[in-house]
């Protein structure tokens, strides 16, 4: 498909047709300057895990169908594109769209996502080398668009992006949708205490009697990254992970493969915060790290001990990023009770496009109704956020 006089857009099935070095250098540019990249899921290697481990393709409802843009010879954007059967892993939640069009007598399935899969964290979807942003943005939204339209598909939506592609997007005539998560920011603390300082008496006795009463379970915390992660930590995530997984959505998206291709090709990305009893794994936390934040993924547990939750997946995440000077960390989607954690609600944003125009004005009516209220949602919460109200108040 070509865009115009001089860009050519490609869908590619799998990876294999791209190069690492390619697509990195359009994904994680700063990489080779800073040797890590600000967003580790849109590497290479983050998509490949995916692909090689089958957590993703045939049969798992999430087709691949990369875009890149090429121009004279050389590939200046790309992006994370799928083609979905079913809404499932997304984190922005259509189920109710797709519903209601099939009600309807329309086929909402299949549709086309571009995001990372089973992966709810904001970074950039439209995949641009430096100095190509603008071009290679439009080319591929483009491209997006005309592959969804020439297909006869309901939908096109693109999960996650930054604040950026979505002015971006709505300038070309996309749907904007506005949702929220919250997130940790290191306001320059020299250490935890300093953080815990700039709470209300309440809210920083209560996280203190937390970490006591965690870290009394009977062993010890370890961070392992790099080559301390060992296979025989895996098995034990992965069995924290299908735990998890069933209690919270019935089958876990990840496959085991995936645990084993992430210690070949993502340990140096990963940060497990594991604790320890007799040297047993018996809870532990997969993080991701980038070049400014550490990113919490996934949790859980062989055993159950009082707030050991809290202290490994936010206490913890909040440790490291200050001791490796990280600006925030994201702890993942949803949970109002990260709030009284120091985690302050901030907005996140989504692109969409619907074929069917009576249905996208309705999408639109709703989006306009929704976003209002999340904009309301995120500035009362932020209003009853734990830190102090004045600088007198009680700093015991």
């Amino acid at each position: 498909m070509t865009t115009g006089s001089e860009i050519t857009i490609r869908a590619h099935g799998d990876l294999s047709g791209i190069s690492a070095a390619a697509w990195d250098a359009c994904a994680c540019p700063e990489a080779a300057a800073c040797g890590r990249p600000a967003d580790p899921f849109t590497t290479y290697r983050f998509l490949k895990a995916l692909e090689d481990s089958g957590s993703v393709g045939v049969g798992t409802g999430w087709q691949a169908q990369y875009l890149t843009a090429e121009t004279g010879g050389q590939i200046i954007a790309c992006a994370p594109l799928y083609a979905k059967s079913h809404s499932q892993g997304e984190y922005v939640f259509d189920h109710g769209w797709g519903d209601a069009y099939q009600r309807a007598g329309g086929r909402y399935y299949p549709k086309m996502q571009m995001a990372v899969p089973f992966t709810p964290v904001t970074g950039r979807r439209f995949l641009t080398r430096p100095g190509f942003q603008d071009m290679g943005r439009a080319a591929l939204m483009q491209g997006a668009v005309q592959i969804a339209e020439g297909n006869a598909l309901s939908s096109l939506h693109i999960t996650f992006c930054t604040e950026d592609e979505a002015r971006a997007g709505a300038d070309m005539g996309l749907m904007q949708r506005t949702g929220q998560q919250f997130h940790w920011v290191n306001d320059g603390y020299g250490d935890f205490d300093a953080f815990l300082a700039v709470l209300s008496a309440r809210k920083r006795k209560n996280i203190r009697k937390e970490r006591r009463i965690a870290q009394d379970f009977g062993g010890q915390i370890v961070h392992l990254t790099g080559d301390a992660i060992e296979p025989a930590h895996w098995d034990a995530v992965w069995q924290f992970y299908q735990d998890t997984g069933a209690r919270k959505w019935g089958t876990p998206y990840l496959t085991r493969a995936f645990f084993d291709i992430a210690n070949q090709t993502l340990r140096d990305d990963i940060l497990l915060i594991l604790a320890l009893r007799d040297g047993q794994p018996v809870a532990g936390a997969v993080n991701f790290i980038g070049a400014s934040a550490l990113y919490g993924r996934y949790w859980g547990c062989a055993e159950d001990h009082p707030c050991l939750h809290f202290e490994l997946c936010y206490y913890q995440a909040i440790d490291y990023a200050l001791t490796h000077g990280l600006t925030r960390v994201e702890a993942g989607a949803q949970g109002e009770h990260k709030l009284a954690r120091g985690y302050l609600p901030v907005p996140t944003r989504s692109l969409h496009w619907i074929r069917d125009a009576g249905f996208a004005e309705a999408v639109a009516q709703f989006l306009r109704a929704e976003g209002a209220a999340v904009e309301q949602d995120i500035e009362i919460l932020t209003s009853y956020g734990p830190f102090r109200k004045t600088p007198k108040e009680d700093h015991q």
